[in-house]
């Protein structure tokens, strides 16, 4: 598919013939079938009487929508001519396209719509999926100090390597480098967007030096585009581009992409977390409301109680019905005190 596979020359670089529709099978399968799993998912949850966040859908829907558009578009033919073009796939599958479906939270519905196996069974799918959370493997890719450097290399390492030209001589090169993009930003960005449970969940403060510990490297890498005086990578050519292409120009242009599109996705983040952040102050809040309220009461009645005890001190203890009522209340404390802690963790979830 290299040199398209006897197809005419390309037309000028532009938003109409971007916009034309040429699947790559590879990643519209794909997006499919994680749209129908996550559809059935949440069927699932209605039908149990669950309710599903519709921002979640409308996130993991944009999502793939963000991916298809740029591999099963036009611009996926131009990706294999013009850097340019190329740089617009890379920047969505690494940066836009796993925001979206991370603020989807596919593992938490997951977690909800899969079945647990029962005690005696074999492992189900739900069980293998909590074990591989808790896996060593797991820890170690979502670790930052493993998902900044692979974010950073998989620029640097890409195109300033002969990584790139060798990959993008075969077709199952080319799909395999969109697939790393798309999973390097998943790894970069779990840890950081939160909504999902995973190993590593440092703070709300710890998550933006995160996000911004990333950018500049980023930034940096758009610039040296731009500035390079020489064509980058070979696999494009004057022959392969669009007449009239001017293969530096278009690498600059390429580099301001790059440069450019880090804001979109850090912007994005941020929305995301300071929501995230108030939405968990709200939570702890009412958890903390809540408990004061149940511990009061039940500190309330009992003491009430004892009160009653002593009016009745004449009576020999436990005798007579005027301890009936102090036992139910104590009960009703040991009662509420026990249904305590399963309160905030369904409100949580």
């Amino acid at each position: 598919m290299h040199h398209h596979g006897g197809m005419t020359q390309l037309g000028p670089f532009s938003f109409s013939t971007m916009w034309t529709w040429s699947p790559d099978w590879v990643f519209l399968l794909a997006g499919l079938v994680v749209l129908g799993l996550y559809a059935a998912g949440v069927v699932r949850l209605h039908r149990r009487g669950d309710r599903w966040p519709i921002g979640r859908m409308v996130g993991w829907a944009a999502g793939v929508a963000s991916m298809l558009a740029v591999t099963c578009t036009g611009l996926n033919d131009y990706g294999m001519v013009l850097f340019s073009a190329h740089m617009i796939q890379h920047m969505v599958l690494s940066m836009l396209t796993p925001i979206l479906l991370l603020l989807g939270a596919p593992i938490t519905l997951a977690l909800r719509a899969l079945r647990p196996a029962g005690k005696g069974r074999p492992r189900g799918p739900r069980e293998l999926l909590v074990a591989l959370l808790h896996s060593r493997y797991v820890r170690v890719v979502s670790h930052p100090a493993f998902t900044i450097p692979l974010f950073i290399a998989s620029l640097y390492g890409v195109y300033f390597t002969p990584l790139f030209d060798t990959l993008m001589q075969y077709r199952l090169g080319h799909v395999f480098m969109m697939v790393h993009f798309l999973f390097t930003g998943l790894a970069f960005f779990w840890p950081i967007m939160g909504v999902d449970p995973g190993p590593h969940r440092p703070g709300h403060v710890m998550r933006i030096i995160e996000l911004f510990m990333g950018m500049p490297f980023h930034a940096f890498f758009g610039v040296a585009v731009m500035m390079a005086g020489h064509p980058l990578v070979t696999t494009f050519t004057a022959a392969g581009a669009p007449p009239g292409t001017n293969l530096l120009e278009d690498q600059k242009l390429a580099g301001g992409i790059t440069w450019a599109f880090g804001e979109i996705p850090t912007a994005i983040v941020l929305i995301a977390l300071v929501y995230q952040w108030m939405g968990s102050e709200q939570r702890h809040a009412r958890r903390r409301d809540r408990a004061e309220e149940r511990s009061g009461d039940a500190e309330l009645e009992a003491y009430n109680a004892y009160l009653a005890s002593l009016h009745k001190g004449d009576r020999p203890r436990g005798a007579g019905p005027a301890s009936a009522p102090a036992a139910s209340t104590a009960q009703g404390a040991q009662t509420a005190a026990a249904a305590a802690p399963t309160v905030p963790a369904a409100e949580a979830g």
